[in-house]
Parts: C-alpha cells; structure tokens; sequence
C-alpha cells in the first residue's frame, strides 16, 4: 500500500458539480420591484392575488426587455469544475472593471479608513514595497552591523549632530555609502520585501440595511484597456469604470450603462460607528464566529422568532442576542442569551438600539446622477473580495466585486483533474462559425485519456518537486494544466445569470443559436436546474421568449 495521503494521491474526474449555497430568490422579487412604482406599500398585498396575473406580468417584462425588477434577488453557487472552465467564467466577468485612478476605500481592524487607488493597490498585491533594510535570512540579522555602520556615519557628520537622515545618518550620501558598502561585503544578500496588501479589508456595505460592514480582499485583477464612461453625481462624486459593471442603486443593483441622469446611486458616508463601537472589533467578529457555530445547535429546522413570534424555516433565522453584546459583554458567549430571530426583525431592532443609544451606523445614501459622458480607454481593474458582502467602494459609490476563486497561493492544489468521459464528442468538423462535434472512435477516446493522465501525472510530480525545494506555490503552480480542478464562489442575480444561460447553453428555445464548450454547459445546466426550482414563473418567461435575458 503506497504511504502517500489519500488526498495527495492523483485522481480523473468527467463531472462538474454546482451547490447553491445560499439565496434570497423568487418569483415574488420580481413582482414586488415591478409593483412598487403603482402600489407602493401595498406592492407586497398585491403578490398574493390572482396566480395568473402574476405570471402575465413576468412574461410581459421579460418580454419587453424591463430588466431591472429581476436584479432584486441574489443566489450563490459553490463551483467545482476544472481550471479552464473558470477561464470562461472570466469573460463575462473582464466587463465588470474600474479605471486605474478609482480610489478604493480601506478599512483597518480598529475602523480607520484610508485610501488607494486600485493601481497601486494592484502594484502592492502583486509586488509588494521594497525595504531598504538587508534581508534578514535563517534567523541571522544584521542589526550588530547596521548599528556600527550607523554610529561610524553619525560619528564622521558630528558637525551636525541633529542631522541625522531617517534618524540613522547624516546626510543621503552616507546613508547611500552605507547601503553600497554592505554590498561589498554581502553581494548574496537581498532587500526583503515587506508583508504586502495581503490582509488588507475593504469598506463595504450590508445590502439590506446599507450599514456600513468590512471585508478581506480576495484578488486585486488587470482586466486590460477598455472604454470607460463618467458618471458625475449631485454631491461631486465621479466613477469612472465599463458600462457593465454593476453599481448598487436605490432601486438595487444596474449595470453603469443602464443609468440615466436622475438616478440615485449609493454613496458611502462618514456619521458615527454604531453603538457597540467600543468593543474591539476583532472581539466583536470572534464572537459572530461563535454565535454562528452554535446556529444548528440551536435553532430547529422550523423555529419561532423570539421578537415577533412568527415561525420561519431555519434558513431565513439567525441567533440574536436577548441582551445586546453592548449592553452586557459578559453574556456575549452564553448560550442562554441566544434566541432565534428573522432578519426583519433583526434589522428593526439593531435600528432602535442605534437610536436609544444617540450613535447612528455609518450608512450608504443616494446621491442622484448629473451627468453621464463617455470617457476613453485605458487600463482597468477589479476586486473581489470575501462575502456576504460582495461590493466595495470605488471613489465612494458603491459597487459590486466579481467572483472569489480558490488560490494557488495559499494552499498547496489537489491533484483532482479532468478526463472527458465517454459520452464527450471529440471531434470538430466543419469551419469556425459553421463546425459541429462528433463522437471520437474508441482509438481516439483511448489516446484522449491516456495522454491526458501521463500528462497530467507527470505536470503534478514536477509540482511536488518543486514544493519540496522550497519554491513558492505561488511559482511553482505554474506547471500545472488547466485540466486541474479548482473552485469558486459565485454570486450573481437572475438577470445577470440569464445572460450567461444565453450564451453558455445550447437550447432548442433559444432564438440566438449558442455553442458554448461543454464542460461550461454542465455548470450552467447545473446553475439553471437550481434556478428553476426558486424562480419557476421567471424561468417559464426566459424559455417561452427565446432565452433572450431582459
């Protein structure tokens, strides 16, 4: 029996698999946000009439291209499927991207924003900065030599005692004379970098509250050169970013190029923290973790909100602490304090407490449009960053990150990849536009497997090798092909899912005839059956107008 681990062991997949993690999806989000404008507070009343009319309305929108009321939902699908996959994936997330001068909003574990441009943040993710200090390797420093160099400078400029450059040497020339004369003496050794963007957090903002929250950056992205429109709002704010890029409205999420002039977008602000400001936050977000873990525990698969005494399914409850953590911290890990609520009311309560206490959360505004006007090309950028909060601030206005993908950085890649099965047509025939796929012979599904797996096989051993030696994983993931299998989170809303329908599944309803590669079409059949069964009138509009997203 080989001593290797079982889970660094290779293994060859045909499948692809799509769980849907979470949602706040359905039919009567689309009615709802078509409604509002006509019956307002009573929009939600009019959800539980007649069956029929609710059906009409939806094919009417679908049919008349009325996007926006099918943007006000949200699901999230845990992707496994290989690398290459992804890289299709991709394409329909290179529109989603900001210029390189947006500034980008950062937020520090004890609540002090700063700001970067998205450029140099890209520049510090990648690179990191320099240190002009020696790199200081295998535990051996040299702070005994630096001190000396540091007294002899000091000691040759005592002319000028209180001139010390950098509080170490006199002037820039000594210093710089130090620095070549410990070349001299170290050619080997290198500057060392300094920890780069790597922990950074973002500003970002709850989607249903719209107070302010913070989040880990997953990815900072070159997405290319691109057209950028300017968008100008009544407070003076400016996005500069692609016309596909969803930015959060007061009438949900749009993408840029579907704003006109009047339309209020979300715009962060600068108003008091909360009222549980004064716990530290990293104890703060230890004791979500906790309250999170004991959740299953706690709550039955059918349990009553403690606030309003109504009865939810487990999915749409959360624990609540009885006595607020900022009324009484010693009871912040006591289960006893813990009862379920709904978010509703959750939301009303965390706004009371805000109001009795006199402190107000910092919150997202709109701030209406002014002008809207084309702006160039030139190289743009984007983020993802860690949910459940998947936007972030872009020159103060609010918009919404991509995808998170697992990371060949951090962690050292399973050896999982992918060999077509036996039902994948192999064989293209005809001309670029005009080709159909045809089943391989048993020869060719044959040389097909086992090509790929020597292959495959020997890309992993040079990969172990060079992990072994010490080199990077983040170097070393090179020689793996894309056959290997990855995964990701993605978040996306009905209408932007029908899009990708539209153009990664081959349908006989579709009235735009699409060839997508079929290892996507199995993610996208998977997402659809999913979609299906939350949204099953908004479903029916997509395929009875031709697959056709509004």
């Amino acid at each position: 029996m080989s001593d290797t681990p079982a889970e660094t062991r290779p293994s060859f997949r045909s499948d692809v698999t799509v769980e849907l993690v979470k949602h706040s999806a359905g039919d009567s989000d689309v009615l709802w946000a078509a409604r509002v404008s006509t019956a307002g507070e009573q929009s939600l009343e009019e959800l539980s009439k007649d069956p029929e009319r609710s059906k009409g309305l939806i094919n009417y929108l679908m049919r008349d291209r009325h996007g926006s009321p099918f943007e006000h939902n949200s699901m999230t699908f845990f992707i496994n499927a290989p690398i290459f996959v992804f890289r299709e994936f991709m394409r329909h997330r290179v529109g989603w991207c900001v210029a390189g001068d947006t500034g980008i909003t950062l937020e520090s574990e004890a609540g002090n924003l700063r700001h970067h441009s998205i450029a140099e943040l890209y520049r510090l993710w990648h690179l990191g900065p320099d240190e002009r200090l020696p790199h200081s390797a295998g535990g051996v420093t040299w702070n005994a030599e630096a001190g000396a160099w540091s007294a002899r400078v000091q000691g040759e400029v005592q002319g000028e005692p209180e001139s010390h450059y950098l509080g170490l040497y006199g002037s820039r020339e000594a210093a710089d004379s130090a620095v070549v004369e410990f070349r001299e003496l170290h050619p080997g050794a290198r500057l060392r970098k300094l920890e780069s963007v790597r922990d950074t957090h973002v500003r970002c903002y709850d989607e249903d509250t719209l107070t302010a929250r913070r989040s880990r950056i997953v990815d900072v992205v070159e997405s290319g050169v691109k057209p950028l429109i300017r968008i100008t709002t009544a407070a003076g704010r400016t996005l500069r970013s692609t016309v596909d890029h969803a930015v959060l409205t007061s009438e949900g999420w749009r993408k840029a190029g579907e704003l006109v002039v009047g339309d209020a977008v979300m715009t962060g602000t600068t108003a008091a923290g909360p009222s549980d400001a004064g716990i530290p936050p990293g104890l703060a977000r230890g004791i979500g973790v906790w309250t999170a873990t004991r959740r299953e525990h706690l709550i039955k698969e059918v349990d009553s909100c403690h606030l309003c005494g109504e009865d939810f399914p487990r999915a749409e409850l959360a624990l609540d602490h009885v006595v607020p953590v900022a009324g009484d911290l010693t009871r912040a890990l006591d289960e006893g304090n813990l009862a379920p609520a709904c978010e509703e009311c959750q939301v009303r309560r965390s706004a009371e407490e805000q109001a009795l206490s006199g402190a107000s959360a910092d919150v997202a505004l709109p701030d209406p449009i002014v002008s809207i006007t084309d702006d160039g090309e030139e190289m743009t950028y984007d983020l993802s960053v860690e949910g459940p909060w998947h936007n972030f601030l872009a020159n103060g206005v609010v918009v919404h990150n991509s995808y998170n993908e697992e990371s060949g950085r951090y962690r050292e890649l399973l050896p999982v990849f992918y060999v077509p099965g036996g039902d994948r047509k192999l064989v293209q025939q005809g001309r670029p536009g005009k080709y159909e796929f045809v089943d391989g012979t048993p020869e060719q599904q044959d040389l097909t497997g086992r090509t790929m797996e020597a292959s495959y096989l020997r890309a992993y051993e040079a990969y172990q090798e060079m992990l072994a030696a010490g080199v990077a994983r983040e170097v070393a993931r090179a020689v793996l092909p894309v056959g290997l299998f990855s995964s990701m989170y993605a978040t996306c809303n009905a209408r932007s899912l029908m899009h990708f329908l539209g153009l990664r599944t081959q349908h006989e309803l579709a009235k735009t005839p699409s060839f997508p590669q079929r290892e996507i079409e199995m993610v996208g059949e998977q997402m659809e059956a999913h979609w299906s069964k939350l949204m099953p009138l908004t479903h029916a509009a997509f395929n009875g107008n031709g697959r056709v997203a509004p």
